[in-house]
C-alpha cells in the first residue's frame, strides 16, 4: 500500500514552484500615483472643460482599483499558493509584504479560520492528537491505542494539489498507521529480547514515524515525531490481564526472595563449618536449612522458639 502511494505522488507530478512577486512598497507607491494623477486628471479636465482628460481620469479608476487586489502580506512559517485560471502558479514561501497578478487567486481547500490570511498555508510544526482507538494486538488481544503527531508541511504544492484535505488526510493516515503496527507487536512480553508496544516504545516510535512518513509523502507532509500516548488493554480483558500481571509479579518477588534465602543458608553452613562452633550431622543440617527457609522466605513475621533442653 505504500509503494502505491508512493507511486500516486510521482505520477500527479506535482512540485513546489517558488514565485518571486513584486514588492508590495513600489506597487504601493505605482498605485498611490495613479490614484492622484487620476484624481487631478479628473479635476482638470472638468474644471478647464478638456474632455480627453477628463475621460482618462475616469479610465485610470478601474484600473488602480484592480491593482489593489494584487497585495499579499506572508508572515513567518506561512505560504500562498496562487493559481491563475484553473492552473499552478506558484509559490509565496518568504516573509514580507508582496503584490502579485491579481487574476491569481489563493489555493488552500483545507482553510478553517475566518478572515483575510485563511487562504494562507501554515507551514509551522502542528501537533495532531487523534482519539483512541480499539485495535488488536499481535497475540490478538484487544487494546486500546492513542498516537500523538508532530508534522508540518514541507511542499505547500503537494499539500494542497494531492490531497483534499490534508488536515483529515494525516488524521486518518495516523490512524491507518497506528493499527498496522499495533497488530506486528504483542502488548507485552516476558523475553528481554522481543519487541512489544509496552516495553520497545523507542523502537515502536521510531517504526511508527516512517510507517506515516511514507503514507502521507504524497501531501509534502514531513512527520517531525510520532508516539504513542495512550496504551492499555481494553475493557473486557482488563480485569483478567491485571490478575495475570499480578500472579506474575508475585512469582517474580518470590523467585528473587527464595534465591536470596538459599545463598544466605550457604552462607550460614559455610561460616559454621568454618570456625567450628557447632558439629552439625546430615540430619540437623537438614533441620536447619528447612527452619531458616521457613523463616527468610515467610511473607510473615515468624515467631521463634527457645528450646532450653537438649540440643
Amino acid at each position: 500500500m505504500t509503494n502505491d502511494i508512493s507511486s500516486a505522488a510521482k505520477d500527479l507530478g506535482y512540485t513546489e514552484k517558488l514565485l518571486r512577486p513584486v514588492s508590495g512598497y513600489l506597487m504601493l507607491v505605482v498605485n498611490l500615483l495613479l490614484i492622484a494623477g487620476s484624481v487631478a486628471m479628473i479635476a482638470t479636465g472638468g474644471v478647464f472643460d478638456i474632455t480627453p482628460v477628463f475621460v482618462i481620469g475616469f479610465l485610470l479608476i478601474p484600473v488602480w482599483l484592480f491593482l489593489l487586489y494584487g497585495y499579499c502580506v506572508v508572515a513567518p512559517n506561512e505560504a500562498v499558493v496562487l493559481t491563475l485560471f484553473g492552473k499552478y502558479k506558484g509559490t509565496i514561501k518568504a516573509e514580507g509584504y508582496y503584490w502579485y497578478n491579481p487574476f491569481c487567486r489563493k489555493f488552500n481547500p483545507a482553510a478553517a479560520r475566518v478572515g483575510p490570511r485563511r487562504m494562507h498555508v501554515s507551514l509551522k510544526a502542528m501537533t495532531l492528537n487523534n482519539e483512541k482507538q480499539k485495535v488488536n494486538d499481535a497475540d490478538g488481544n484487544p487494546i486500546e491505542i492513542g498516537v500523538v503527531v508532530i508534522w508540518r508541511i514541507r511542499d505547500a504544492a503537494k499539500a494542497v494539489f494531492n490531497v483534499d484535505n490534508y488536515v483529515n488526510f494525516i488524521s486518518i493516515q495516523s490512524d491507518a498507521a497506528i493499527r498496522n503496527i499495533a497488530r506486528q507487536y504483542p502488548y507485552d512480553v516476558s523475553e528481554d529480547d522481543e519487541k512489544s508496544l509496552r516495553g520497545s516504545a523507542q523502537e515502536i516510535a521510531a517504526t511508527l514515524c516512517e510507517d506515516l512518513q511514507k503514507r502521507v509523502e504524497i501531501a509534502g507532509i514531513e512527520v517531525v515525531e510520532a508516539r504513542i500516548a495512550h496504551l492499555a488493554y481494553a475493557q473486557e480483558i482488563a480485569a483478567a490481564m491485571l490478575q495475570r500481571q499480578q500472579a506474575k509479579a508475585i512469582v517474580d518477588a518470590r523467585t528473587t526472595i527464595v534465591e536470596g534465602a538459599v545463598g544466605m543458608v550457604e552462607l550460614a553452613l559455610a561460616k559454621l563449618g568454618e570456625t567450628g562452633l557447632v558439629a552439625l550431622d546430615d540430619d540437623r543440617k537438614a533441620q536447619m536449612v528447612s527452619n531458616l527457609m521457613v523463616v527468610l522466605c515467610a511473607n510473615k513475621d515468624t515467631q521463634p522458639i527457645v528450646n532450653s533442653g537438649t540440643v
